[in-house]
C-alpha cells in the first residue's frame, strides 16, 4: 500500500497543478472547489481500478507478487473492480479493521474481497539462474 500512496500521491501533484495554476499560485483546497474533488476521486478511482482490471495489479502490488483475481484465477472485470474499490475504502472506516480481518478469517480474505468475490494471490517472482 506504501508503494501505491507514494504513486497515488505523485498523481494527484501532477492534477493539482493546473488548479493551482488557474488560481494565481494561490492554494486550492478540495472542500471548497467540487471539480478539484471530483478530478482528485477519478484519478485515485483509475489508478486503482485501472490496474485491477488490466493485469488484476497495481505497480505497488507487482512490487510484492501481488495480484487481485476472481477464483477462475482472472484479473476481475470493470464491475467487480469498482465494487472492490468503492468496499475497500469502507474498509478503512473502522480503522483499517475491513483490512485485518484476514488475518482471522479462514480463507485469509479482506472485507472488500468477500464483498466483491476477488481474493489477493501472492505470486512469488521466480529468479533467474542464467
Amino acid at each position: 500500500m506504501f508503494y501505491d500512496a507514494l504513486l497515488v500521491l505523485a498523481l494527484i501533484f501532477l492534477v493539482t497543478l493546473p488548479f493551482v495554476g488557474l488560481r494565481g499560485v494561490e492554494p486550492v483546497e478540495p472542500d471548497d472547489n467540487l471539480l478539484y474533488s471530483a478530478c482528485l476521486a477519478t484519478v485515485i478511482y483509475l489508478f486503482f481500478v485501472g490496474f485491477w482490471v488490466r493485469s488484476g495489479r497495481t505497480l505497488g502490488m507487482q512490487t510484492w507478487g501481488l495480484r487481485v483475481e476472481l477464483a477462475n484465477g482472472q484479473p476481475p472485470g470493470f464491475g467487480v473492480a469498482s465494487l472492490r474499490f468503492v468496499t475497500a475504502l469502507l474498509s478503512w472506516l473502522p480503522l483499517g479493521l475491513g483490512f485485518l480481518w484476514q488475518l482471522w478469517d479462514k480463507d485469509r480474505l479482506t472485507w472488500h474481497d468477500r464483498l466483491s468475490g476477488t481474493r489477493l494471490m501472492h505470486y512469488p517472482m521466480t529468479q533467474r539462474t542464467d
